[in-house]
């Protein structure tokens, strides 16, 4: 498992800054927008919708529907940061996404922030370590297991490693 070509357009700044928090799961991806200047703020949001990110007075805020689990919230989290990273000059308008992460940006914009979202919150580094460590359990119980530990569903992590 390679990191993204989005994660390669990132300035050697964001990655270092990035990695630093990339020490142990579960990544505390909170940390990381605090880290990059963004408000973070677990919102009450329209039915289907997972979260927003608009910019304003000149500051990012990136809203979470509290009533999603926790594993959604934090990659809805990372998606947020990642259109942060990466489509900066569309936040003025704002970005919200549904609940499969499509918004009114294109698919292609939509599908690199999740790249880039999997890069943040189940790095290769960490993914490929936990997969050693499970390497005895099956498929199933491994990627349940390593999820858990990662606060990711099983579906991304599953998506993250090629296998749905």
């Amino acid at each position: 498992m390679r990191t993204s070509q989005e994660w390669n357009q990132l300035s050697d700044q964001n990655k270092e800054l990035i990695i630093s928090f990339q020490q142990n799961f579960p990544i505390p991806v909170g940390a990381i927008a605090k880290k990059l200047g963004i408000i973070v703020k677990k919102s009450t949001l329209p039915a289907g919708i997972s979260g927003e990110i608009k910019e304003e007075d000149n500051v990012c805020i990136i809203r979470v529907n509290r009533h999603d689990v926790k594993a959604r919230q934090r990659f809805t989290l990372a998606h947020e940061i990642a259109h942060f990273l990466l489509h900066k000059h569309l936040l003025r308008d704002g970005i919200t996404d549904d609940i499969l992460y499509r918004s009114n940006q294109s698919d292609a914009i939509e599908a690199q922030a999740n790249r880039l979202a999997a890069d943040l919150i189940m790095p290769p580094s960490l993914v490929n370590q936990a997969m050693n460590i499970y390497q005895d359990k099956k498929d199933e119980q491994k990627y349940e297991l390593i999820a858990q530990e990662a606060e990711v569903s099983t579906v991304a992590l599953k998506i993250r490693l090629g296998k749905k």
